[in-house]
């Protein structure tokens, strides 16, 4: 699994609005309009980033739900990450 270059992470930025890279970790917070929203958004991504074997640094807050996703085995972003911000931005359209 090969680190994504910044530009190259900064380029992939511009497929998937609302995400943002911090302090090295590709991030979003998804708005649901209650909690167990909040929850079936979690469990369905969850079922993805268990079938990728990659699983993301979750944080729920009612109806705020954050994501960051970080190979943290290759120490950095890959297309691993990028792959799961996608699954995750096709199920809050």
């Amino acid at each position: 699994m090969t680190i994504l270059s910044p530009e190259a992470a900064q380029s992939r930025l511009t497929q998937l609005p609302g995400w943002q890279i911090e302090s090295g970790e590709l991030v979003r917070t998804f708005q649901f309009k209650d909690f167990l929203a909040s929850l079936r958004f979690v469990n369905q991504v969850g079922e993805f980033a268990e079938k990728a074997g990659h699983h993301p640094d979750i944080d729920i807050r009612y109806n705020r739900v954050r994501l960051a996703l970080v190979s943290h085995d290759a120490g950095g972003i890959t297309e691993k990450d990028f792959d799961l911000a996608t699954q995750a931005q096709n199920l809050s359209a």
